[in-house]
């Protein structure tokens, strides 16, 4: 039996403790931490004035109406725009899904292909930064939220490895290295620590949504590779030229895409640049360079994804030239070989037509071998032919030796 996901959800993250899912929407800023509201677009909508007012209780200050509409445009590309209170990043993900899409970004029509390019889902995901506040708008479908919030609520596993001890019993002393691994193991959030402030959080779910595409490789690369295989076949007809152009349809679709999402990135990171630490702290410098390194691995993984889907294409739009110029080509030996078949009865019909001739006193006409000797010249003209177009090669296939 299947639940249907919350429509909001609101979580406290906080330095040194656990997340939490909090029942209800809060009214005053955290004391510690951040707050991240995660909804969908249909509750976003509905929920605008009440959301509204939570963030201005939260921030003092409300989304833009603007920013608004942006947020509730299921066709809208990726893209990055600022307030002196607020940033906000919209990216499409790039993510298989087995239902259909809410809200595609091309219309939906009946077409082939490879089943995995029919279910490539391009739905909007929002957000909109505050200092203590992170706003998150996500289709209904998205599995991002959910796998992301199970993920921080996670009770913390307890750790396998007890920290060593000295002969007498005591703990050794630990180097700040090994503290940081035994944290790292045994964190909230397996494998990671806990984002520190909503920006990083924010970088950590597109991330999460560029490397949700990055693992249908394999599948992309093995469906197309199979057309290819099909399409090199020299004695295959191939017929499905629809689904094949809708595939390649698909494939530039998700280029540009991955364009728009790589110029969203990359404008957040300029601004990033110009992002003043909180304090002169060492943490306040080191969560500042951590969310420029994490914003610069994210726009890596972009830019692979970028790689991945023009190398498609340019290996599809290569095999197709392929498949013609083999096609070409076996037209060219057909040709060929009618030709020098031509080449052969040549002579023969200019021997046909000499002795075919109405004069009376033409050589060999009356002699009774008359007709073998003509038969066995035009035998050993055909057979002389033969042997010189074949040794030439003139009736051989291409490719053969």
């Amino acid at each position: 039996m299947t639940t249907t996901p919350q429509a909001i959800r609101i979580f406290h993250l906080q330095p040194g403790a656990q997340a939490r899912e909090l029942p209800e929407l809060p009214t005053q800023p955290p004391a510690r931490g951040f707050y991240w509201i995660a909804c969908t677009r249909a509750a976003f909508s509905t929920e605008l004035p009440r959301l509204q007012g939570v963030l201005q209780a939260l921030t003092g200050q409300q989304l833009v109406d603007l920013h608004v509409s942006d947020l509730l445009n299921a066709q809208l590309p990726s893209h990055y725009d600022y307030t002196s209170q607020y940033d906000m990043l919209v990216v499409r993900r790039l993510s298989a899904s087995l239902a259909p899409a809410a809200a595609p970004l091309m219309p939906a029509a009946a077409r082939g292909g490879p089943p995995v390019l029919r279910r490539i889902d391009t739905s909007p995901v929002g957000f909109a930064v505050f200092d203590q506040v992170l706003l998150s708008v996500h289709p209904a479908d998205c599995s991002v939220r959910d796998a992301y919030a199970a993920r921080l609520i996670t009770p913390p596993a307890p750790t396998t490895t007890p920290p060593p001890e000295a002969p007498n019993g005591n703990a050794l002393p630990t180097t700040p290295a090994e503290a940081v691994v035994r944290e790292l193991r045994t964190g909230p959030v397996a494998g990671t620590r806990l984002p520190a402030s909503p920006a990083d959080l924010m970088l950590r779910m597109v991330n999460q949504i560029v490397d949700n595409y990055l693992d249908l490789r394999r599948e992309l690369s093995r469906q197309l590779d199979h057309w290819q295989a099909e399409l090199l076949q020299p004695r295959t007809r191939f017929n499905n030229w629809r689904a094949l152009m809708d595939a390649r349809l698909t494939l530039h679709q998700l280029d540009e895409i991955c364009e728009d999402q790589r110029a969203a990135v990359q404008a957040w990171c300029a601004v990033l640049e110009t992002w003043a630490p909180s304090s002169d702290t060492p943490a306040a410098l080191r969560e500042l360079d951590l969310l420029k390194v994490r914003s610069r691995d994210v726009l890596e993984h972009i830019e692979r994804v970028v790689h991945h889907v023009r190398r498609l294409e340019q290996s599809t739009e290569a095999t197709v030239q392929m498949h013609f110029s083999a096609q070409s080509n076996r037209t060219n030996d057909i040709m060929r070989t009618l030709t020098a078949l031509t080449a052969v009865f040549l002579p023969l019909n200019l021997i046909a037509g000499i002795f075919g001739m109405n004069f009376e006193f033409i050589p060999l006409v009356h002699k009774q071998d008359g007709f073998w000797w003509a038969m066995g010249s035009m035998t050993a003209t055909a057979v002389g032919l033969t042997l010189f177009f074949w040794r030439k090669r003139y009736l051989a296939r291409t490719g053969q030796g």
